[in-house]
């Protein structure tokens, strides 16, 4: 990460009861400051419904969130990105390009959106590799969804969503955007 974003500005520590230690870490770039979660790549995620969970073996990735600064308090994202991170831990989940992960209240104070669409990886941050047999570790941007835009993906695809986004010129960085026209 630091090849990638440089030398972080701000890192906040939260540890869930039953998990391992989850740390967000800030960088700022000019107007853009991007979040990341360092320790959701400790353990590979595992299929929930696997007899026996693999401790070497699986996918391993961390999150990354990108929004203009000044805008909004979103300095108050950790937790819930932290939350975010802990859920292969806590739920079981494998979080992959496509998937919906919803905190149920606003990622951060007066935000428009309890949730994220995770993205394709290798634009900001590429791929590390790890030692065999361990999986590389994916950096997954995190692209916020209003509750609106959350039930319409669920309907008709990420793809879907994404084209939208694009056809309407969204700014999936702004943290007070509105939700995309979705008729």
């Amino acid at each position: 990460m630091r090849t990638a974003l440089g030398e972080p500005d701000a890192r906040a520590a939260v540890t869930f009861l039953g998990t391992d230690r989850i740390e967000v870490l800030r960088f700022q770039e000019g107007d853009i400051v991007r979040y990341a979660t360092l320790g959701m790549s400790a353990h590979p995620m595992t299929d929930p419904t696997a007899v026996v969970a693999d401790p070497v073996r699986g996918p391993r990735a961390e999150l990354v969130l990108s929004v203009r600064s000044g805008v909004a308090d979103t300095g108050k994202v950790l937790r819930p990105l932290a939350v975010l991170a802990a859920s292969p831990q806590v739920e079981g989940l494998i979080v992959a390009p496509g998937a919906s992960l919803d905190v149920g209240e606003p990622l951060w104070p007066g935000a428009p959106f309890t949730s994220v669409l995770v993205a394709e990886p290798g634009g900001l941050v590429e791929d590390l590799v790890l030692d065999e047999p361990l999986d590389p570790v994916r950096f997954l941007p995190l692209l916020p969804m209003t509750p609106n835009e959350a039930a319409w993906k669920r309907v008709h695809g990420a793809q879907a969503l994404h084209e939208r986004w694009l056809n309407q010129g969204t700014d999936l960085r702004d943290p007070s955007r509105k939700s995309v026209p979705l008729e």
